[in-house]
């Protein structure tokens, strides 16, 4: 079984010779350091606004060789953030609803976006199940629904299914019931960030790689090759925020591991259903998330071990066996058909979780400084909608996008060492335990141990 070599998504995609990197100083309109989602949409929206842009892109290894080329491939148009701290902003309720719609239709202008490129990404609009397998995950489900009625969202942005009418479509082992919301797509995200980072590069955007960023200030941007100088400086790293001085307790980068099965038979396939291609996650408080790949396969993730200490980053994905084995406990479980394939490979990446759990999206028109980023792992939508809010900001072109209430929300910083290690690693130990405990039918009721982890984390509920 291959581990890591960056993800299964780059190495089907295939992992080509690196763009040249930066030859020396120079000189541009907007410097956007980082290429993978949110700086490559930034770029594209800047480059079809104004031709005329010089746009220079810096990015430390090879673009998308983050978050962008490793993640589980859900287009979701899931809040990364939470509801009522967004209602804080002036615009209040309003505000986040606004969010929210433009969230859902961040999913088709994804769509419409690689059939207009041509980007090949295997693209699949097929919704999303949040499956309970326990009673206390099934009442979790459920009270959700009521919030989201509360909040307005009616039967087509989500819905409850029963076991029976869930199992006309997937059928997870011990699953009672899900909830199912039409507004997610499966996609390949390594082909889609390749997709994207040639087209910006064929639209004119100077994209140097092997060139990493040593510090970022005022109209300047450094590296061992040479200085950028702009106008504009964005910093688009997530879940590398934290190697960028200044930075350190910006962005958590919390870890995220995959595995991959073998291509299923078509008997398995008519075992287990998923015709439609949705992406799966479940309602655990250490949850997983899983899609149909478009080549046959199971692709599953989950947390594995969710921080390393001092904000550090893997190796090119590898992951620890035991994860890998936690991992296959866990699909075994859902997916008995698929035992008989085996696993193929396995990997890991990081993703940008803000203290408060709310992405932003920030532009400082005086110094010229801009950054979007801390998606907690609902990135994949959300930075295209992010990289058009930063082009019209970058721009001073007033509109809706502009006014949404994640522009120029500030989050607190994380703690310092040890204290930042001690508090994630205690906040998943709980979770798991909390996972075992409603697993074994103790009570239809969240465990105590979650909501304690919850007034860790800060999540609010």
């Amino acid at each position: 079984m291959r581990n890591g070599e960056v993800s299964y998504w780059w190495q089907r995609h295939g992992i080509g010779a690196r763009r040249p990197a930066l030859p020396g100083s120079t000189e541009a309109d907007v410097c956007i350091v980082g290429a993978g989602f949110t700086g490559l949409w930034t770029a594209y929206y800047l480059k079809r606004a104004d031709p005329a842009l010089r746009i220079v892109m810096l990015e430390a290894n090879f673009a998308g060789y983050g978050a962008s080329g490793r993640n589980g491939g859900w287009v979701t148009s899931a809040l990364p953030g939470s509801r009522a701290r967004y209602a804080r902003h002036p615009r209040g309720q309003d505000g986040v609803r606004d969010l929210e719609q433009h969230l859902r239709d961040t999913v088709d202008e994804v769509a419409r976006v690689c059939a207009a490129e041509g980007i090949d990404a295997g693209l699949v609009k097929g919704g999303e199940l949040s499956v309970a397998t326990s009673a206390a995950q099934d009442a979790r489900l459920r009270h959700r629904l009521e919030e989201e009625r509360a909040w307005g969202d009616g039967p087509g942005i989500v819905r409850y299914l029963e076991g029976r009418e869930l199992a006309g479509r997937l059928r997870v082992q011990g699953a009672v019931g899900a909830l199912y919301s039409p507004h997610c797509a499966r996609v390949q995200p390594a082909d889609l960030v390749a997709g994207l980072a040639g087209v910006v590069a064929a639209a004119g955007v100077r994209l140097y790689e092997a060139t990493p960023v040593t510090s970022i200030s005022l109209g300047l941007a450094r590296t061992p090759a040479g200085d950028v100088r702009a106008p504009y400086i964005l910093r688009c790293t997530e879940g590398f925020t934290a190697d960028i001085p200044g930075q350190h307790r910006t962005l958590l980068p919390m870890n995220s591991a995959m595995i991959v099965t073998g291509p299923l038979s078509d008997e398995a396939w008519q075992r287990i259903g998923w015709d439609g291609c949705e992406t799966l996650g479940d309602e655990a408080h250490a949850y997983i998330y899983a899609q149909r790949t478009a080549d046959g396969r199971i692709a599953l993730g989950g947390r594995g071990i969710p921080y390393r200490f001092g904000s550090g980053i893997d190796h090119d994905g590898a992951i620890a066996p035991s994860t890998i084995a936690q991992l296959g406990r866990i699909l075994r479980r859902m997916f008995p058909a698929a035992t008989p394939v085996g696993l193929e490979h396995a990997w890991c990446g990081v993703l940008g979780v803000p203290r408060d759990w709310c992405a932003t999206v920030t532009l400082d028109t005086r110094a010229g400084l801009g950054w979007a980023g801390g998606y907690t792992g609902h990135g994949v939508a959300a930075s295209n909608l992010a990289g058009r809010t930063l082009a019209d900001l970058v721009r001073a072109v007033p509109s809706t996008l502009t006014t949404l209430p994640w522009v120029g929300h500030r989050s607190p910083r994380w703690e310092p060492e040890p204290a930042r290690w001690a508090g994630v690693h205690g906040l998943y130990a709980l979770y798991r335990a909390a996972d075992r405990l409603e697993g074994a039918g103790r009570s239809d009721r969240t465990s105590v141990l979650a909501k304690a982890g919850d007034l860790i984390s800060g999540i609010p509920h």
